[in-house]
């Protein structure tokens, strides 16, 4: 570990912009770690983020120390660094026999995180992964950005939402395996802002090796997203028209995306993710209209006969009980929210992980939801998928 001490000292300075450790052996030490410098009246030192659970624990330490932490990190608790400094990034993987192995990138104004160092008070306000001002190839590609870096004002909504969405894949991205290309397929995928800045962060920014799908019903849609991989040379991205429910071809897949995907869509989504046991799901669904014609209750008639009511409330029925039988097929799984009500009312995310191991009471927590589902006269279409 001499050379990797050697390297995070000489990294740790201002110019330092994040250090982000990952790929944790032992979730329960820590689940990941960040570092950036702050200055403290007038001293410059390196803040620790750790994350533990939903805890998180902050502490400050000069320059050896740190580099001395971070070191022990890697040789005892985390197979992945990435460093980010002002032109160049740096990726450290640690085998599983303790190999390592360090990966230096320059970065160039296309294809960096940052180009100059961060704000270093104490309290800073919160940075995107993308930055305005930092020009991207497939955010000026689709239309997001000009090609001086400035977001097009009508897009700036767009351009949050890429980067609450990379927020998403970056805590779970140490869930994915390290040590083969990964393997994503995106179920309609519709114009793929996301699913270029998908591969976008983890290819160019994480370097990790991937083959990602897009699957879209629209023929032109999926012509023109061919047309603008081609032109990026994102190589590894590909586009077909189809079907999800027909999709085939497959037969292992690490990470499941399904963004929108319109009504039982989404469940055809969610069942094929479950069968490849992919280490990752996340799903935002859209026009939930199964459940509204099932709901049979007269307990909640009362509630139920207003029918704007009924239909938010099943909505939020069928979500719940499709994270509920994710959980029952072995995933740990929380109901994020996406971007802000204000934009769209299509707002909640279920984000799944494949738990390493089923967790206790699965068997009473299927009878609880089966009585739930006999209380409201429903039959959800996963259930009847998986």
């Amino acid at each position: 570990m001499d050379e990797v001490r050697e390297l995070f000292r000489q990294t740790l300075d201002q110019n330092l912009i994040q250090i982000v450790l990952s790929n944790t052996r032992d979730a329960a030490q820590a689940e990941k770690v960040k570092v950036r410098p702050v200055l403290i009246k007038g001293e410059l030192k390196f803040q620790e983020t750790l994350y533990l659970g939903k805890q998180v624990f902050h502490s400050n330490c000069i320059q050896e120390e740190m580099a001395q932490r971070l070191t022990q990190y890697m040789e005892n608790l985390f197979r992945q660094a990435q460093v980010s400094c002002v032109g160049q990034e740096t990726v450290i993987l640690v085998s599983k026999k303790g190999a390592v192995k360090i990966k230096h990138k320059r970065s160039t104004g296309g294809g960096s995180l940052v180009q100059k160092p961060g704000n270093l008070s104490h309290n800073r306000t919160k940075e995107y992964i993308l930055r305005e001002g930092q020009p991207v190839d497939f955010l000026i590609g689709l239309g997001v950005q000009t090609p001086d870096g400035r977001i097009a004002k009508a897009k700036y909504d767009k351009f949050r939402q890429i980067n609450r969405y990379l927020e998403f894949i970056e805590d779970v991205l140490d869930k994915l395996p390290t040590d083969r290309t990964l393997r994503i397929v995106d179920f309609g995928c519709g114009k793929s802002y996301l699913t270029f800045a998908m591969y976008y962060y983890l290819h160019v920014l994480q370097q990790r090796d991937l083959q990602v799908t897009g699957l879209d019903l629209k023929e032109d849609v999926i012509a023109h997203c061919r047309e603008l991989a081609e032109k990026l040379h994102y190589d590894g991205l590909e586009f077909r028209q189809g079907d999800i429910s027909s999709f085939r071809g497959v037969e292992q897949v690490d990470m499941v995306v399904s963004l929108h995907a319109c009504d039982k869509a989404t469940d055809y989504a969610l069942e094929k993710a479950v069968r490849w046991g992919a280490s990752v799901i996340m799903a935002v669904p859209c026009c939930q209209h199964e459940l509204n014609g099932q709901i049979r209750c007269e307990t909640l008639q009362p509630i139920l006969k207003y029918g704007v009511i009924k239909e938010r409330m099943a909505a939020l029925i069928t979500d719940a009980l499709r994270a509920d039988i994710l959980e029952q097929n072995g995933y740990d799984t929380q109901i994020l929210e996406f971007i802000d009500m204000e934009h769209t009312p299509k707002n909640l995310m279920i984000r799944a992980v494949k738990a390493s191991k089923m967790r206790p009471g699965s068997a009473v927590q299927s009878e609880a939801s089966a009585q739930v589902m006999e209380f409201l006269h429903v039959i959800p279409a996963l259930k009847e998928l998986l």
